[in-house]
């Protein structure tokens, strides 16, 4: 009997990363594939921490394994500091990667590697790949239109646009600039490009390194990105043109439901890293259909507490029922993100506050009406696929790419200003529930949900794309 192929994936270690690169691993795995999945000891521990010790050991065909980052030890229930996490990929991974490989290809049971399948943001997995004459392919976890916009770095420094002479550009409308000679990007401005260009200096580490990993990537053999033709085709069409083999796979999430239950396995095991809260689910139940305003910031972003503040006085001031994701770490150099007494007896009857959930599963549920997003890429094409209109306030990365095809691309979406004010969160909030825009794009939003829908049905573009993969690329009828 042949073997199973062994495809050992890599994701960039933050949560953002670290789901879709779960979702790929269970798809393969339905199709024949032996994973081993691959997290730094900080994420490891903290997964253990949030889906207990017999998830981790429990499951046929996958296996976890670790890789030091080299970074401080730390308890700490969050995210680690990017630029430092960055400079520490840079520095601190190839060898124990490496190291990692030659074990898994020499260990009994031997099942040697068949491919490595490395996030687009880690180029040394790649390098360790072609070291030891193993099969790569990349995968791009964000937006195409994000990629496009990261590959344009270099351009803006040729043209003498980067670096920005001083901190003035952050307010004196230079970042209004429109930007009319990326081709694949219509109608944006320099704000709408992923963020790190926002400096000063060309050593910045996240300018560097998000610059320098994209060139990496689109050079790959194989590029998937989790996102569908229709959604971004003019970004996957100028992206092709710098690489043809690049696959469209998404919304990975909702991809697994053409497989027969016994055969998805483990599909209920998350991927999170913060233990899931599931009475929110509940409390939803309770709900009318479209009437309730879901707010999330993702796993990364921070705010000031004035910022804080300003949210929760303009939700509350709505008068309508919400659930709030609220990490502890939300704020800005605090270890608890604390809301005021007073707010709290205010919404007490209409909103639950909650630090993590299973958030495919919230925005699919039917009472939720609006969703308040960071833009980042998973919430962005879980909102899509569950059709549901977003308020719009981005934080960082390509988040601010997202936000801009969100509001005029896909018509499904409205911005809040960073600088936050309570009477615009309550009007944004009361036009998007009950007003005639947010009627349109509650419209819109659904047709970007059939779209999606059929990317991934049998025989869509995304369905047919993943197959090819599979059997014309990974080079065994894994099927």
């Amino acid at each position: 009997m042949d073997q199973k192929p062994h495809a050992v994936l890599v994701p960039y270690p933050a949560q953002g990363h670290v789901n879709p690169f779960m979702q790929l691993a269970k798809l393969l795995r339905c199709n024949g594939f032996h994973i081993t999945f691959v997290n730094t000891e900080f994420n490891h521990k903290r997964l253990i921490k949030s889906l207990g010790e017999e998830f981790v050991k429990g499951l046929p065909d996958f296996q976890f394994e670790t890789i030091p980052d080299g970074l401080p030890e730390s308890d700490k229930d969050a995210t680690q500091d990017i630029p430092m996490l960055c400079d520490a990929i840079r520095n601190n991974f190839y060898v124990p990667f490496k190291e990692l490989v030659n074990k898994l290809n020499t260990s009994s049971p031997h099942i040697p590697i068949t491919c490595i399948i490395a996030d687009g943001l880690l180029a040394f997995a790649g390098r360790v790949a072609k070291d030891l004459g193993i099969q790569e392919v990349q995968f791009w976890t964000a937006s195409a239109c994000g990629f496009l916009g990261y590959l344009h770095y270099d351009e803006l420094v040729k043209r003498g646009i980067l670096p920005f002479k001083d901190e003035k550009f952050v307010s004196d409308g230079t970042l209004e600039t429109s930007i009319d000679w990326i081709t694949g990007m219509k109608d944006i401005k320099l704000r709408d490009l992923p963020s790190f260009i926002r400096v000063t200096d060309l050593n910045d580490i996240m300018f560097d390194f998000m610059g320098s990993e994209a060139q990496n990537c689109i050079k790959s053999s194989t590029i998937l990105i989790n996102t569908f033709e229709e959604l971004e085709e003019e970004a996957l069409y100028t992206l092709r043109a710098k690489n043809p083999n690049i696959y469209s796979i998404g919304p990975l999430h909702i991809s697994d439901r053409n497989f027969p239950e016994k055969e998805r396995g483990f599909k209920k095991s998350g991927s999170s890293l913060w233990k899931n809260d599931p009475k929110c689910i509940k409390w939803l139940n309770k709900w009318k259909p479209d009437s309730v305003l879901y707010v999330n910031y993702g796993s990364i972003t921070v705010m000031t507490n004035h910022h804080l503040n300003e949210f929760a006085w303009g939700i509350a001031n709505s008068k309508l029922p919400f659930l709030w994701i609220m990490r502890p770490d939300a704020v800005m150099g605090e270890e608890t993100s604390n809301l005021p007494q007073e707010f709290l007896d205010e919404v007490k009857d209409r909103g639950y506050i909650t630090s993590w959930c299973s958030q495919d599963q919230v925005l699919a549920h039917p009472s939720i009406g609006v969703f308040l997003t960071h833009c980042g890429w998973n919430s962005t094409t879980e909102a899509i696929s569950s059709g549901v209109p977003t308020i719009c306030w981005p934080f960082f990365a390509e988040q601010q790419t997202n936000c801009r095809y969100l509001c005029n691309n896909w018509e499904m979406g409205m911005e809040i200003n960073h600088d936050v004010k309570r009477e615009e969160i309550t009007k944004l909030v009361m036009e998007m529930m009950e007003g005639k825009k947010g009627k349109e794009m509650k419209q819109k939003s659904l047709e970007w949900k059939k779209k999606a829908k059929n990317a991934t049905n049998l025989k869509g573009s995304s369905y047919n794309n993943f197959h090819k993969l599979i059997t014309e690329v990974l080079h065994r009828n894994a099927i």
